[in-house]
């Protein structure tokens, strides 16, 4: 079987590898926090450096923060790219699509290649391996990962070349920040004329508006736990690689002006905290 290696254990991080432990995969792991990498170092190998992880795998995923953290995990001093040979790297990082183009660039050069896979959904879906990837390669390398891939998601999708699920994944989250904000507003405005939230929130449910991401945020609005799933903090960082992309268009900029305010005293916190910033209690 295939071995693999993994950098970057944050929330989303460990659901996933236990995932593909669980298919039976061999991973190595790394991050900066080793205590993160004891959550799993019963099942897997611990590396020292993401060098060391590309020298013991075949194909070795990402899970970082941002367009900075891709490059210092792929270009630092003890980085994925000093590990040599023919590796597969799989960045499932939410990054921008320039930041994917360099590391393939990069990767091509070390003898390697470089598939963009970033996902739709969260810590839960992440642990039921019910995530959607979005994958950025050419057909043939796209086949070589979508069986490892397939182990987290309940879709795996080839959207197109080298950075195209990059931006699909930020159109996505575009999305997701209208629909978090526009959720907010109008509990907002419900409450303000008389209406409990909780009545509200029981008609979107059992209306056209009806979605899993309705219920579960409606949920915490209700229960006020603002305990990040999907730190606001990320949908800010997310808008504004989007902008960088040449996102313009009204609902997005509100959104995008929204949590890039709310982002000092909200960011730590989960999306929905938006509601906040919008005028909820």
């Amino acid at each position: 079987m295939v071995k693999l290696g993994w950098v970057g254990l944050g929330k989303m991080g460990v659901p996933m590898v236990s995932r593909l432990l669980g298919a039976g995969y061999g991973v190595t792991v790394y991050n900066r926090n080793r205590a993160k990498a004891a959550t799993v170092a019963v099942a897997a190998a611990v590396a020292e450096t993401p060098a060391k992880v590309a020298e013991a795998a075949d194909i070795v995923f990402v899970m970082v923060s941002d367009d900075a953290a891709t490059r210092a995990v792929f270009t630092g001093e003890n980085g994925l790219l000093k590990g040599g040979g023919n590796k597969i790297y799989v960045n499932m990082s939410s990054v921008s699509a320039e930041v994917s183009r360099e590391m393939a660039a990069m990767a091509k050069v070390e003898g390697g290649a470089y598939v963009d896979a970033p996902v739709s959904g969260s810590v839960k879906q992440a642990e039921e391996g019910t995530l959607v990837v979005m994958v950025g390669a050419e057909a043939d390398l796209f086949e070589r990962v979508k069986p490892v891939l397939s182990a987290m998601g309940k879709l795996v999708l080839n959207v197109g070349g080298t950075g195209v699920g990059n931006t699909a994944k930020l159109a996505i989250n575009v999305l997701l920040a209208i629909h978090a904000q526009g959720l907010a507003e109008s509990v907002v405005f419900a409450r303000k004329h008389g209406v409990r939230a909780e009545d509200f929130l029981t008609i979107v449910n059992n209306s056209a508006m009806s979605n899993v991401f309705a219920k579960i945020k409606g949920d915490a609005i209700l229960k006020e736990n603002y305990q990040a799933a999907f730190a606001l903090k990320h949908i800010a960082k997310d808008l504004g690689l989007a902008k960088g992309e040449g996102l313009d268009t009204p609902l997005a900029d509100t959104a995008y002006r929204t949590y890039t305010d709310a982002e000092p005293a909200l960011g730590e916190e989960d999306i929905i905290a938006v509601i906040k910033a919008v005028g909820g209690r």
